[in-house]
């Protein structure tokens, strides 16, 4: 490696990248020095959070949870309006949602360009949550939780099926199979430690719709987005390829095993469509944020995978790749040039935004689950 770190040492860096962006209040910062990352996300913060209980840095998980506890809780006279809105039939605006992002402090990000309404960041805290009680040895929700626990269940079991916003924080008129996974994801993994009616057939329902609608009737693999058609009881393919959030439905979320037939189908067009010969990921087929380059955290995805797999050498090829990635300091970016779809678009962003973001604390906490999952 050019930058002379080895895998051990890059772990013990990404842990403590992590601890030094976590704000005192427990939000993590998605990127310290890229301006237009300076929030915790739900989705982000829950996935760094499980690494950090993977990696035994069980306190800064436990911090995180408690921030986000603390944020949807004071919201529930706001969550108890909507959800009694939509019992009557109710149009709802979009920007009525819940955000998908928050101040570290925890306050709303009201003046933001960016869409709110994102329902995968819920469904992935009740998911993390759970994880870490699991990994507590607890067997009871704690008090402290029970009331943002099941305001979430509540909020999530009556807009799954809304279109929203994707992880991208892309495509907002459109349902997401990804953001799907998160939600069934989310209320399986909390539903052992609650009695919510209903929580067990949405889960149900939202496998269901994913193996009834979201499935390629040709090739087989699940979608990357669907659109309902207005007035009709039918949804149209809109993306019909792959995203690389679809790994998501095996790993961590459960849906499909990585053997199943759906999911190895999918499986097996993204490494076709989305990994380079350079080893990285990337996003979606015609991805124009920064001219689509490969994304650390996905490449670890798919690392994560072939550990299922028991592809052992792909998985390590996967890891030794994103540690070529590290600067001089250890830093991981969000993506890398290597190999763009688009020098022009990407020289656009660049003019526009700066360099991609580092350090991603996502990209970190990636690496420490594939390091985890081949060095435990």
């Amino acid at each position: 490696m050019t930058n002379k770190l080895t895998i051990h040492e890059l772990a013990e860096i990404s842990k403590q990248i992590i601890r030094y962006n976590q704000h005192s209040s427990g939000g993590y910062i998605a990127c310290p020095l890229f301006v237009h990352y300076g929030f915790s996300w739900l989705r982000d913060g829950s996935f760094i959070a499980n690494a950090m209980d993977t990696a035994g840095e069980t306190a800064s998980s436990e911090l995180f949870h408690g921030w986000v506890n603390r944020v949807v809780a004071r919201q529930k006279d706001h969550i108890e309006q909507l959800l009694q809105r939509h019992a009557r039939g109710e149009a709802i605006g979009e920007h009525e949602f819940l955000h998908t992002r928050y101040h570290l402090d925890g306050r709303d990000d009201k003046n933001s360009e960016w869409g709110h309404f994102q329902l995968d960041g819920y469904g992935t805290w009740l998911w993390g949550l759970a994880e870490h009680l699991r990994a507590a040895g607890a067997s009871a929700l704690p008090d402290t939780y029970k009331v943002s626990a099941e305001l979430t269940v509540r909020y999530l079991g009556a807009f799954w099926k809304l279109p929203n916003f994707d992880c991208w924080e892309e495509r907002n008129d459109q349902v997401h199979p990804s953001t799907l996974a998160c939600i069934y994801g989310g209320l399986s993994a909390i539903e052992p430690y609650l009695e919510i009616p209903g929580i067990t057939e949405t889960i149900h329902n939202i496998r269901q719709f994913l193996l009834e609608r979201c499935v390629h009737p040709e090739s087989g693999h699940i979608v990357k987005s669907l659109r309902p058609v207005p007035g009709e009881d039918r949804y149209e393919f809109v993306h019909d390829g792959v995203d690389a959030s679809l790994m998501w439905l095996c790993r961590p979320f459960g849906v499909f095993a990585a053997d199943d037939p759906v999911m190895a189908a999918t499986i097996q067009k993204i490494r076709t469509d989305l990994r380079t010969p350079q080893g990285g990921v990337r996003r979606f087929p015609g991805d124009e944020y920064y001219g689509g380059g490969e994304w650390i955290l996905l490449t670890a995805w798919l690392g994560w995978i072939e550990t299922e797999l028991n592809r052992r050498d792909e998985a390590e090829a996967a890891l030794a790749w994103i540690a070529r990635q590290a600067d001089e300091l250890g830093r991981l970016p969000e993506q890398v040039p290597n190999a763009l779809l688009s020098m022009d678009t990407y020289e656009g962003w660049v003019n526009r935004w700066g360099p991609p973001a580092s350090p991603l604390l996502w990209s970190h906490a990636m690496y420490l689950v594939l390091y985890s999952q081949l060095y435990r």
